[in-house]
This record gives C-alpha cells, sequence and structure tokens, in this order.
C-alpha cells in the first residue's frame, strides 16, 4: 500500500507544438519578432522634429502630392495665362509661383535630409550588428574546424580539405583586415 507522501505519476498527455507558418521556423519567426519591436521602439523614440519631418517626406513622396501640385499649378497656370478668365490675373509673369515653388523646394529637401539622416542613423546600427553577428560567427566556425580537425586527427581520417585546415584554423581579427581594405584603398 503506498504511502501518504508518495504521489502517483498523472498520466503523460500529448503535446503539440503550436502551429508554425509554412516555411518559417521558431528561430526566424522570433528574429523577425524582434526586428518589429525594435522598429517600433524607434518609431517610439523619434523626436516630435523628427516624426513631423518623416510625415512631411512620406507625404510629399506620395502620388496624392503630385496630383494636388498639377492641380494648383495648372489652375494657377491657366488663370495667369488668361486661358481660364473666372479669376482675375495675379501673376501675370509667374514670379509669384517660381518663388512659392523655389521655397517649397528647399524646405521639402530639408525634411528629405533630416529622414534620410535619421535611415542613415537605423542603417549603421543595423551594419554594426551584421558586423557582430559576421564577426561571431567566424569565431564560432574557426572553433567548430579545430574541434573537427582535432577529430579527423585522433581518428587518423584524411580528408580533401587537409591543406586548407591550418588556415580555417585562425581566427580572423578584424582590425587586420580593416587595415589591408584601407592600404589597398577599398572603402
Amino acid at each position: 500500500m503506498p504511502r501518504q507522501d508518495e504521489q502517483k505519476p498523472l498520466p503523460a498527455r500529448a503535446t503539440y507544438p503550436p502551429p508554425q507558418p509554412e516555411g518559417l521556423s521558431p528561430a526566424l519567426m522570433r528574429n523577425i519578432q524582434t526586428l518589429q519591436e525594435r522598429r517600433s521602439a524607434a518609431d517610439r523614440d523619434a523626436s516630435m522634429q523628427e516624426r513631423v519631418a518623416e510625415a512631411i517626406t512620406r507625404f510629399t513622396g506620395s502620388m496624392t502630392f503630385v496630383c494636388l501640385h498639377v492641380v494648383l499649378f495648372g489652375f494657377w497656370s491657366l488663370v495667369n495665362s488668361g486661358l481660364l478668365p473666372i479669376l482675375p490675373k495675379w501673376d501675370e509673369s509667374f514670379v509669384i509661383l517660381g518663388t512659392s515653388a523655389s521655397v517649397e523646394a528647399i524646405f521639402l529637401s530639408t525634411f528629405v535630409l533630416i529622414s534620410q539622416n535619421r535611415m542613415a542613423a537605423a542603417a549603421d546600427k543595423r551594419a554594426d550588428l551584421d558586423l557582430h553577428i559576421s564577426l561571431l560567427a567566424e569565431h564560432e566556425v574557426t572553433k567548430l574546424v579545430a574541434m573537427v580537425s582535432a577529430i579527423t586527427e585522433h581518428l587518423g581520417i584524411e580528408t580533401e580539405a587537409d591543406p586548407e585546415v591550418g588556415e580555417l584554423r585562425q581566427d580572423v581579427a578584424p582590425d587586420a583586415v580593416l587595415d589591408e581594405i584601407e592600404r589597398n584603398g577599398g572603402s
């Protein structure tokens, strides 16, 4: 007869993994979610000035903006050239239109540059992350090559890669690679 402090094990229940989208591994889904969260955080952390510049840039890069300008400039041109006599001419020489368009271009180019600076900063962060991951992967692969090489040597197995193993076992020094690229005029 079992004692009171001993409990019967619960029957095993079948567990099923959550459904995954076709072709995407859980690690890939986790990475996608992490990237989305990072981008959302970056958007939340953007200053009011950056958000305004981004919104203006997004609008000015739309077909709505183009259509608005076609209508506005077309109307202005038709009225001031006398082809649409519903209103009196107010800018027969089109100086006001030219000046307005020039001022608008100055401001729009500034907003675009602000947005590009923000995008460049994000791209720099991603490039740094890519470099870090690549260096980490290179280091890990180098260690794996050393381990597999030691195993093949211990077992006395010869492979086609044996002549290259010595070179593959060496860790890559990123500063040396960058120095060599700079010496050879690369960017």
